[in-house]
C-alpha cells in the first residue's frame, strides 16, 4: 500500500478551465488598469519609464506577445490614448470614469 501513496503527497494541479481564467492579453490590460487606479485622473500620464518599470518587467512571454493587442484594445475601448512617441500613455475621461 506504501508504494501507490506517493502519488497522494503530490500538489494537483488546478482544472484547465481554471488556470487560464485570463487570457495573457487581459492580464496586461489589468495590468495598465492597476497602474491607472492609482492615479484615477484623467489625464494622468504614464510615461515610458512608467511602462518599463512597472509593466515591461514584470511581463512573461505570452504576455510580451500579447502586449501590443491590449494596448490596442484599450485605446479602441477609449480608456487610453497613446500618444506621438508611442509609448507615453494618458488615461482618458472615459478611461477615468471606467476605473
Amino acid at each position: 500500500m506504501k508504494s501507490s501513496a506517493p502519488h497522494n503527497n503530490r500538489r494537483k494541479a488546478p482544472p484547465k478551465s481554471k488556470s487560464s481564467d485570463m487570457s495573457p492579453k487581459n492580464e496586461v490590460k489589468q495590468m495598465f488598469i492597476k497602474w491607472f487606479l492609482k492615479h484615477k485622473v484623467a489625464g494622468q500620464i504614464m510615461s515610458k519609464e512608467d511602462v518599463v518599470q512597472n509593466i515591461l518587467t514584470q511581463l512573461n512571454a505570452k504576455q510580451e506577445d500579447a502586449l501590443s493587442t491590449a494596448l490596442n484594445e484599450l485605446k479602441t475601448d477609449g480608456l487610453i490614448e497613446i500618444q506621438e512617441d508611442g509609448v507615453t500613455l494618458m488615461l482618458t475621461a472615459k478611461g477615468a470614469d471606467f476605473i
